[in-house]
């Protein structure tokens, strides 16, 4: 009978391990955002609501800029890609 060592048997115990260990620690990182902010569903989606209107605006401040830059260029004669 032919003895195998440690070394052949943790690959798959091993990966298990680590995928419980994650899922734990991911658990707990989801619990205690919910617990520390303490707002109610409205004061959450308000405040939510105001970050999307603040990601909008620099996000079309940013086009915006864009296209000024590229009508620039155009009237210099240079080309963008």
């Amino acid at each position: 009978m032919k003895v195998v060592g440690l070394k052949g048997w943790a690959g798959g115990n091993q990966r298990e391990l680590a995928h419980q260990k994650n899922m734990k620690k991911s658990q707990e990182i989801s619990k205690g955002k919910r617990k520390e902010d303490s707002l109610t569903t409205s004061q959450r989606k308000q405040r939510d609501s105001e970050i999307m209107q603040q990601k909008q605006k620099a996000a079309n401040d940013k086009k915006f800029m864009q296209t000024r830059n590229n009508d620039y260029l155009e009237k210099l004669g240079a080309t963008t890609n």
